[in-house]
């Protein structure tokens, strides 16, 4: 598997509520934010692009979170991506992030599964996909 990628980003006005927490849906936003970050220095950027050039169209199929910490205005934030499983037909992304202080915000899993882009039907990840990721 390829080494964790640390993308790094500071939480925005206009990532929070009225009472100054992020809210909830941004959660799920910073996450892919940082697959396509992390895929742009494994793959070389354009990292989705790239995934593209594999001859798959990439969709998520599925995305679990779990909020464990708040986080508010100003609040550096360290997200780690790292491959955490790699089946027949999906791969699977885990999304660590942490405050700066080290404590643990927020997990998330997002599963992508390879559609052939001609018929749009599930096929498995090609070998050379799958060895990179792997």
């Amino acid at each position: 598997m390829p080494n964790a990628v640390f993308v790094s980003r500071t939480i925005l006005f206009g990532d929070c509520d009225p009472a100054g927490l992020v809210y909830t849906p941004r959660f799920s936003y910073f996450s892919v934010e940082a697959v396509y970050a992390a895929l742009d220095k494994w793959l070389g950027a354009p990292g989705l692009r790239n995934l593209m050039g594999f001859d798959i169209l990439p969709p998520v199929r599925a995305m679990s979170l779990e909020l464990l910490a708040p986080l508010t205005w100003d609040d550096e934030l360290n997200i780690k991506v790292s491959v955490a499983k790699v089946g027949i037909h999906s791969f699977t992304f885990l999304v660590e992030g942490f405050i700066s202080n080290g404590t643990l915000s927020f997990v998330a899993n997002i599963t992508h599964v390879c559609v052939s882009p001609e018929t749009k039907e599930v096929v498995a990840i090609p070998s050379r996909l799958r060895t990179f990721l792997s």
